[in-house]
């Protein structure tokens, strides 16, 4: 099933917040969405965290080299498959309600 919505997120060396922001857009009530995380290369602990959540909607997407937050977004939107596309930084935590 192609999902509707495609949430892009950057993530770049956000060990410390990644976590909650994932767990944030996973815990949406609408759930016709993909996840797409863009690893920016990150120097930190933010892909093995990034790696270690199991979920069918999330794909990472890993850049050779850094290209900074707005490439990390346009690359999101490359790969994403859904009707819409929203976005949300590897810092920030989204209500429930927020794709809905």
């Amino acid at each position: 099933m192609t999902p509707r919505v495609s949430v892009v997120m950057p993530i770049y060396n956000v060990q410390h917040f990644v976590k909650s922001a994932i767990d944030s857009v996973l815990s949406q009530s609408f759930t016709n969405f993909e996840l797409i995380l863009i690893n920016d290369c990150s120097t930190d602990q933010s892909l093995a965290i990034c790696k270690s959540i199991h979920d069918h909607r999330i794909r990472i997407v890993n850049h050779e080299q850094n290209k900074g937050l707005a490439a990390a977004r346009n690359s999101g939107i490359r790969h994403a498959i859904g009707r819409y596309i929203a976005f949300i930084d590897s810092d920030d935590m989204w209500h429930k309600d927020k794709l809905k």
